[in-house]
């Protein structure tokens, strides 16, 4: 059993986007700005684990393979728990950088059945996800250039 979900955001950062990249792509660090990052392990030079628990009492063990470290486009293939890609495309803006998120992925096993029932709570909690995504990547941000 597979269902799929598909998930699209859009946000602005004050930062450019070659910084905004920069933090992207340092996987191992995003436990320090984004909450819902629990741990993460590299596991090569493009590959990491990352364990993630949004609201819901639920962790997800994920595989992160890089894609493309370069923007405008900074993706991975997300294996594990879920099946599929998170992208993120970075284009400049007055006054920062605008993050067009998209994520495709698959689901089975416990995941899928509760999907059948709970879909709209499984998305509830990604958004809740990427709302701390979004503000610690915002806040994180912020403080490297307040800095300089």
């Amino acid at each position: 059993m597979l269902r799929s979900f598909e998930f699209t955001e859009t946000w602005v950062v004050p930062a450019p986007a070659a910084a905004v990249a920069e933090v992207l792509t340092d996987l191992e660090h995003y436990p320090r700005w984004w909450p819902q990052v629990r741990a993460v392990a590299r596991l090569g030079p493009d590959t990491a684990w990352v364990c993630c628990r949004s609201t819901l009492p639920y962790t997800l063990d994920l595989v992160l393979d890089a894609v493309s470290r370069t923007p405008p486009v900074v993706e991975v293939a997300v294996s594990g728990d879920l099946d599929g890609f998170a992208r993120f495309t970075l284009v400049p803006v007055a006054g920062g950088t605008r993050l067009d998120f998209r994520q495709e992925v698959r689901v089975r096993g416990a995941l899928a059945a509760a999907s059948y029932v709970g879909r709209a709570v499984l998305v509830w909690n990604h958004r809740r996800m990427m709302a701390g995504c979004r503000a610690g990547l915002t806040a994180r941000l912020s403080a490297d250039y307040a800095a300089r």
